[in-house]
Parts: structure tokens; sequence; C-alpha cells
């Protein structure tokens, strides 16, 4: 069995540190590894990333992340991927990485991701080229991230994304934001590999659970959704959710 614990939308600045730290330090009792899905920061600056390494950094499992929209406010975004990286965290964008966990491969492929919609209500690539623009983002990140997806060779796969992959986990939240919440191209890319779990932030109004149209378990953990600094999820087990951790 591998113990992932996840997190998004932590929003970290000057006066988030410390917050996190004291349930951060017992998670070698709890999970294997630590995902963080998105919106490290508060508004992308360099100074912010700074303060999300000294909250998330040096701790005695893996950490990998992705970045969000938040992370991406100041055009500051390189600059910190390389803090964060200079940490020791590993930041995924259409990539993947494999962690060794005691005697398995899990293997995590990341991206952002982007808006668009879901099946019925969705923007389309067609027409003006602002347009056309908007949902190419979409669908280049989506590939990228299939592509990231299908070359993993792991015993168990997750997907790390910020923006939201299914509707299910978007509910609490207007209607008529879903298309800026997340992508139905997110999903089928999800569902073109074996993968085991599927989780995302951005909506912090959503819900918890929910799953791609290939029947790929997904989990919005957003903060403000799991109101605590991680929740635990098992892979290579019977079940995906572990008992929650009052964290």
């Amino acid at each position: 069995m591998i113990r992932i614990a996840a997190v998004g939308d932590v929003h970290v600045d000057k006066d988030v540190v410390g917050r996190y730290r004291p349930a951060l330090e017992q998670l070698p009792e709890r999970a294997d590894a630590l995902l963080v899905a998105g919106d490290l920061t508060r508004h992308g600056t360099v100074d912010e990333a700074q303060c999300f390494a000294t909250e998330f950094g040096g701790l005695a499992v893996p950490v990998v992340v992705v970045l969000g929209n938040h992370d991406h406010q100041s055009d500051q975004e390189q600059q910190v991927t390389e803090v964060l990286t200079d940490a020791g965290i590993t930041v995924l964008e259409c990539s993947s990485t494999v962690l060794e966990i005691r005697g398995h491969r899990l293997g995590i492929a990341g991206a952002k991701g982007f808006g668009g919609g879901f099946a019925g209500a969705c923007a389309s690539n067609f027409g003006e080229r602002e347009m056309k623009t908007f949902v190419g983002v979409t669908e280049d990140i989506s590939a990228r991230l299939g592509e990231a997806l299908r070359a993993v060779e792991c015993d168990a796969l997750v997907a790390l994304t910020h923006y939201a992959p299914v509707p299910e986990t978007l509910i609490g939240e207007p209607l008529e934001i879903y298309p800026f919440l997340g992508c139905y191209q997110l999903g089928n890319a999800i569902d073109s590999a074996p993968t085991a779990l599927a989780l995302h932030g951005h909506a912090h109004h959503g819900s918890e659970r929910g799953r791609t149209p290939g029947g790929v378990p997904v989990r919005n953990v957003a903060h403000p959704v799991i109101k605590q600094a991680y929740n635990v999820y098992q892979l290579l087990s019977e079940s995906v959710d572990s008992e929650l951790v009052s964290a």
C-alpha cells in the first residue's frame, strides 16, 4: 500500500508561514509523499514562493506540486519554479516523476490544466481568434498531460492538476463559472492511461469526490474543501480513501 497526503490552494504568503508546518512534520507517520494541487502562493511572487518553500520544504517525505492560476498572477512562474526546485520540491508541468516507495513505484504526472467547461456546456475551438486561442491552450495542456501519463512506468499512477477534470467535484460552485474551473479534456487525458487516482484543487466551494467517465476516482483537495492540512489517500489498496486525518 502507498499512502498519499494531498492538499491544494494553500495560498502561502508571509502571514501563513507556520500554519501548516506542525501537521506537515507528522507526515512520515501518516503518508509516503505529499502532493500539492496548485495555488501554492497568493500572488505568485518569488517572496511568496520562498515562504511556501519554508513551510513545505525540507520534509521527511517527497513533495510534488503543480502550479495554479494564483502562481501565474505576477508572471514570475519560472522564478517561482526555480525557488521550489532549489528547495527540493518537484514541480510538474505536463511532465512526470516516479517515486520509489517500499518496493513500489509511484508515478505522478502533473499539469496546471486550464478551463473550458464540460460536455454539453463547453467552449469550442471555433470562431474568433481569441476563442480558438483559449480552447487551444486547454487542448494542448490536456494532450501533453495525457502523453505524460501514458509514458510513466509504475505500479500506481496519479494525475495531479489544479483545474478540475470532472464537473462532479465542482458541485457547490455557481454553474456559470464551471468553464473557468476545469475542462472535460483533462478527464479524457486521465482516462487515456491506467490512472489510479486524480487530484485537483481550484474549486474552493466544490465537493470532494467524483469520477472520470472512465471510472477513475477524482478528489478535490482544495484546502477550503477538505478543511485540514491534508487528506490521505491509499493506492494499491482495496479503498482509495483512508480515514481522514485530523491535521
